[in-house]
């Protein structure tokens, strides 16, 4: 048999490297090369068997104990036929030496070509690479990253993503590749509990492998929600006393105080407002009583803070006692009756006030007589008329005047004696 050594013409090596990763037994190179065509004397091959295709970590490769058999396709290859292989089990980002050697059917082996030189790569890619940030993320809420995990070697990959806490994988694990180039997404949130920056490996392991990346966040201490005021103000009415008699303009004064703060104290006169807000200390209101009735009259103070909270003060009882206003106003005069004889009449009427009281009568409207005025102040009143003339008409009405002197007339009225 001719010696096949000198026939392996070249070799080449297709290795990228995708992703930087933690060393782990799962790395692959793809080494590629020419077959050769023809013997060392130029004859045609025809009885190539197989390859060995020697590995390592330094120097050449060849000879060497690690090696992979590749059986040869065709005992006698075409001009510029090509034939590769997958080494797998490699370490992961480790540079790799890799030479090749031809072997007859006679189990004779040739010489190993010139080594070539790659770095090993995962058959997993995983995307973003390097060290990923949260960014600042407040206690009690959460913020989210997305990883896409890709099949770089074909065939099927399973595997898982794990990471630490306040970190966890929402969704996308396990995950399952089934071909080169296909992907799946994994979702990672950070959930801080406590404020500080936190470091963390996201590690993601398939085919006895890891690929691993560093994730960094920020935790914020939660801004604590402002508090509600649901305390009232206190407040009182400092002056007057309750019992005083108060006249002419008197200063009502007030005290209130507030656990955040009084915006603003009104005074009350029986309930109804009295003056403006005061919105600041001293707490005082100007009350002129001669605009109120002679009598008792309850003064409150009502105090409110900033987030509308009310207290309103015991009620002082004070008792108006201005001079008596003169009385402008003359008496009401109603209810008037007659009764009737053959020689008098009887006239009955009241009035809204006490007063002194008259009858004017006569045969006509110039009422030619009066009936004497009555000595008692009343309300209710009675007017006898005697030495009428039976039969005859009568006309009459009725005054009143008050303790004031205030004048009133009724209306005209007549009525007919008997016979």
């Amino acid at each position: 048999m001719r010696n096949p050594r000198a026939a392996v013409t070249s070799l080449g090596l297709a290795l990228v490297l995708l992703l930087a990763s933690t060393p782990g037994a799962a790395g692959i190179l793809d080494a590629t090369w020419t077959a050769p065509t023809t013997h060392t004397d130029g004859s045609p091959l025809i009885d190539l068997a197989s390859y060995r295709v020697y590995y390592g970590t330094s120097g050449s490769p060849c000879p060497g104990s690690s090696w992979m058999p590749v059986a040869s396709p065709t005992a006698s290859p075409s001009v510029g036929q090509r034939v590769s292989v997958r080494l797998t089990g490699l370490t992961t980002g480790a540079s790799y030496n890799v030479a090749v050697s031809a072997i007859d059917a006679g189990g004779v082996e040739s010489p190993c070509s010139n080594f070539a030189s790659a770095v090993s790569r995962f058959e997993l890619a995983v995307s973003p690479t390097g060290s990923v940030s949260f960014g600042t993320v407040t206690v009690g809420s959460f913020a989210e990253q997305s990883f896409t995990v890709s099949n770089t070697s074909g065939g099927t990959i399973s595997g898982s993503a794990s990471v630490g806490a306040p970190f966890s994988v929402v969704s996308g694990t396990p995950f399952t590749l089934a071909g080169q180039g296909t992907t799946q997404t994994v979702r990672v949130r950070f959930t801080p509990t406590v404020a500080t920056t936190v470091s963390t490996t996201l590690t993601f392991a398939a085919a006895g492998g890891t690929l691993s990346t560093i994730l960094t966040g920020i935790a914020a201490a939660a801004t604590p929600p402002p508090q509600t005021d649901t305390t009232p103000p206190t407040v009182a009415v400092t002056a007057p006393v309750s019992g005083n008699t108060v006249k002419s303009t008197v200063t009502i004064s007030a005290s209130a105080s507030d656990n955040v703060g009084v915006a603003g104290v009104q005074f009350q006169l029986d309930g109804v407002k009295l003056g403006a807000e005061v919105t600041t200390q001293p707490y005082t209101v100007a009350w002129n009583t001669t605009a109120a009735a002679n009598g008792t009259h309850v003064l409150t103070a009502v105090a409110r803070d900033a987030t509308g909270n009310l207290a309103t003060s015991v009620g002082v009882a004070v008792s108006v006692a201005n001079a008596a206003v003169a009385d402008a106003t003359a008496p009401t005069i109603s209810g008037i009756t007659t009764s009737v004889t053959a020689s008098g009449a009887v006239i009955g009427w009241t009035t809204n006030e006490p007063g002194d009281t008259q009858v004017e009568y006569g045969l006509t409207k110039s009422y030619g007589a009066q009936a004497p005025l009555n000595a008692a102040l009343q309300t209710s009143h009675t007017q006898t008329i005697g030495g009428l003339k039976p039969g005859t008409w009568y006309h009459f009405r009725v005054r009143s005047r008050d303790a004031a002197g205030n004048l009133s007339v009724s209306k005209d009225f007549r009525f007919k004696t008997s016979r």
